[in-house]
């Protein structure tokens, strides 16, 4: 300790404890890495998977998802309109491989516009599972197009859980649909499905298109794991 007598020692010291007081402050206060567009989006997926899997309103899914070609998931689709009305959301593409499982998801988004008398504002947690391969063919060249030539039929609700007794696929697709506000039901006709490039880029790499991801599985992304393993027992 004598050392320390001398004014530049203890000067030296002293300036050197506070620099690690201040670096020890700041490492225990420096705010985690932000998520990124893409992966906060895969982890409501993932939410809003295990919600809507596990309601009792919405029984039967597990049934209709055994069956499915592929799923979409979107966590909110957001529907507004005061005479002149829209709707849209992001989600995310996963198909099932019978040899490989599911796959790891596609970044897509949903639009439409609608004209009519409606008030009122929705906001929606909703499955969509993909029956034919038509529909499937469809979401992956990017021509998807509810209503027409692609049916879609609201899920059944209010069964029990893990019903495995669905015979009822008569439509391309099928929504399971959480809704909260006020609108009047939720209808999906004419709503557009369409790929998001730059998402899949920032996210897989430049140049990733659905069909890598989905079906080639030419790459992959280490955090979408869990969304992966929601998914895997069905």
């Amino acid at each position: 300790m004598n050392s320390l007598r001398n004014p530049v020692t203890r000067r030296t010291f002293a300036f050197g404890v506070a620099a690690t007081g201040i670096a020890l402050a700041m490492g225990k206060l420096a705010p985690a890495a932000a998520l990124t567009q893409q992966q906060e989006l895969v982890d409501k997926a993932r939410i809003t998977f295990e919600k809507l899997i596990g309601s009792l309103e919405f029984g039967e899914l597990p049934g209709y998802l055994k069956r499915a070609k592929a799923v979409m998931i979107f966590p909110d689709i957001f529907k507004a309109g005061f005479v002149i009305g829209g709707e849209g959301g992001n989600g995310v593409l996963m198909v099932r491989d019978p040899n490989k499982g599911w796959s790891q998801p596609a970044f897509y988004t949903l639009a439409a516009g609608s004209v009519g008398l409606q008030i009122g504002g929705q906001s929606s947690e909703t499955i969509f599972t993909i029956m034919s391969d038509k529909a499937l063919q469809a979401v992956l060249n990017d021509q998807m197009k509810f209503g027409g030539d692609m049916s879609v039929a609201a899920g059944p609700i209010g069964k029990g859980i893990g019903a495995n007794t669905t015979t009822n696929l008569d439509a391309d697709v099928y929504t399971f649909a959480k809704t909260a506000g006020l609108f009047g039901g939720v209808s999906f006709n004419g709503a557009g499905i369409l790929r998001k490039d730059d998402w899949n880029a920032v996210y897989y790499g430049a140049g990733t298109l659905p069909q890598w991801i989905v079906i080639d599985r030419k790459v992959s992304n280490p955090n979408t794991q869990d969304l992966v393993n929601a998914l895997s027992p069905y």
